[in-house]
């Protein structure tokens, strides 16, 4: 179900407090989500920013231009949906600031849950605001782009850097566990067998941490491949994970529609289980699916899960054999052979 606050987004053109973006005009919408309508008039040409591949794929579907990034800059308007990361949002703001031409519109909007209130306050205390109107449970606000703007657009960038991770691992706001080591990816790790060989992939892969310890742990590697949903983790990953006797291969890629060619003698996994703010265990029972589709016979799968989610019994009938290695208060780690 799209969220309201895509409404709220196009919602200060639907009551008139902005003039709608007529043909011959250029918007760019970053941040953009499947399900949105542009009101009536609104005949500007919409150029997409989205780099979460089931969203990617439901807008092309639809029919919109849709980028991982964006492509070009010099926007007559600039749109931005705000998250659930403070962080991202705040670097979203500033590409929408820098994308549009001297003069231009941005118009940001979120609903509550995203922290629009802390964004309009952190904004205002950057640039002047033109105005802001609550609907649908959320909040839009615009501005234009000015010097004071393009001076924000700056601090919003130097206050939320990239990060290196234990001076090892390249990350960026807006990416899973961005900040530290995920502890269920690194319980994983622990566990993984020391005989690791063979053709590999690993789903999900994030920033590349358990690719990455994949790499220094397996000797007889013949091939790995990453798979993961989110583009920015993806393009981290590809300075994260080294290169040895194999040349790593990054696939950005919605491992629950877009089918795995390859197979693979062991899958590593650390799957989600929210899609946006909901817990949904399927999404896990589609990955393990999905790897059980990838791997060789007799292949083996290697997953770490929060200890509560019932997967046990949807491995089980995807998998030979299934036991589990490694729990502790927060995590389990299973170990699957095709």
């Amino acid at each position: 179900m799209p969220r309201d606050a895509l409404k709220t987004l196009f919602y200060p053109f639907e009551a008139e407090l902005l003039a709608m973006p007529g043909q011959g005009m250029r918007a760019l919408f970053i941040g953009a989500e499947p399900g949105f309508r542009k009101p009536q008039g609104f005949d500007a040409r919409l150029s997409l920013v989205q780099g979460f591949r089931p969203h990617v794929l439901a807008l092309a579907a639809a029919g919109h231009d849709v980028a991982a990034r964006a492509e070009d800059d010099g926007f007559d308007i600039t749109l931005v949906l705000a998250g659930r990361h403070r962080g991202l949002n705040e670097l979203r703001v500033a590409e929408a600031i820098e994308r549009v031409a001297p003069g231009g519109l941005i118009v940001v909007a979120g609903g509550k849950e995203d922290g629009i209130s802390s964004l309009r306050k952190r904004l205002g205390g950057l640039l002047e605001i033109d105005d802001h109107l609550p609907k649908y449970h959320g909040t839009a606000l615009w501005f234009h782009r000015t010097a004071q703007a393009e001076a924000a657009a700056a601090t919003l960038r130097a206050d939320n850097p990239e990060m290196l991770v234990e001076g090892r691992f390249r990350t960026a706001p807006g990416m899973f566990s961005f900040e530290r080591i995920d502890a269920g990816s690194r319980l994983l790790v622990d566990n993984l067998p020391v005989d690791i060989k063979g053709k590999v992939a690993d789903f999900c892969a994030g920033w590349g941490y358990v690719a990455a310890e994949v790499v220094s742990r397996a000797k007889e590697l013949k091939a790995l491949d990453l798979f993961e949903a989110d583009f920015e983790a993806l393009e981290a990953a590809r300075s994260n994970v080294a290169a040895t006797s194999v040349q790593p291969g990054f696939h950005w890629q919605d491992l629950a529609k877009e089918p795995v060619e390859r197979r693979y003698d062991v899958v590593v996994m650390n799957p989600p289980f929210h899609q946006d703010r909901d817990a949904d265990p399927e999404i896990g029972h589609r990955m393990i699916k999905a790897a059980a589709a990838a791997l060789k016979p007799g292949g083996r799968l290697f997953m770490v899960a929060n200890r509560h989610l019932p997967y046990m019994p949807v491995l089980a009938q995807a998998f030979f054999s299934v036991e589990e290695i490694a729990v502790d208060n927060a995590f389990r780690v299973y170990s699957a052979k095709r």
